[in-house]
């Protein structure tokens, strides 16, 4: 779907999956802080740009704040990051900078669950404790456990505990992870991060090749 700005003119794309089906959406303007709306709620108006935020006292439906339908460029990769607090949230994004990845950052369950909704994530980190949820309950967890296979393999994720073991590949594979960090070894995180997600592109690259081969892909 074509996004027009119609105050500066920007234009972006999104995915159509990615726009929550019959409503009306609020959304900003990543230039210009312009209101806009995206209305759903006819196949015919799909095909339409974006137009300013309707009148007073006409509903619209907003998926948390408007950062949550914020709009990113093309090609670009994208990280989720899950921190409850500014300095640990800071911490996170010097790695994920590090590793070429935008830094996403997710205050809240909410928010991580709608912006996840919207937007294709190369990496997700979730914190234990996160929102003062504990990782087996984790909502965000089970967002991306619920997830089709196709998308999930898609998605590199990072857990991060103080009673985690750091690079345990069984203690991943039980939690449904890529990775497994403990907190202790975060002054580490870039070097720990590049090796697993290069092991993990190397995995799939084999196994991509192998669906081809066998003409499942």
């Amino acid at each position: 779907m074509e996004i027009i700005c119609k105050k500066c003119g920007a234009e972006f794309n999104i995915a159509d999956e990615k726009i929550p089906k019959g409503q009306r959406v609020a959304v900003s303007c990543p230039k210009c802080k312009n209101k806009l709306t995206i209305d759903t709620r006819g196949p015919e108006k799909l095909k339409k740009p974006a137009t300013t935020a309707g009148r007073a006292g006409e509903k619209a439906y907003s998926y948390g704040d408007d950062e949550a339908l914020g709009f990113y460029e093309e090609g670009v990769k994208l990280a989720l990051v899950t921190a409850n607090e500014q300095q640990q949230a800071e911490r996170l994004k010097q790695a994920v900078d590090g590793l070429g990845y935008r830094f996403v950052w997710a205050k809240n369950t909410r928010e991580a669950i709608g912006k996840m909704r919207l937007h294709h994530f190369d990496l997700v980190i979730l914190n234990d404790g996160f929102d003062g949820i504990a990782l087996k309950q984790s909502p965000v967890l089970q967002f991306l456990n619920h997830l089709s296979m196709s998308l999930r393999r898609q998605i590199f994720l990072a857990l991060i505990g103080d009673n985690l073991k750091t690079m345990d590949n069984m203690m991943a594979f039980a939690m449904s992870a890529n990775l497994v960090v403990n907190k202790k070894d975060l002054d580490k995180l870039t070097a720990i991060m590049k090796k697993a997600i290069l092991d993990h592109e190397r995995f799939y690259k084999v196994y991509m090749d192998s669906l081809v081969e066998a003409g499942k892909a």
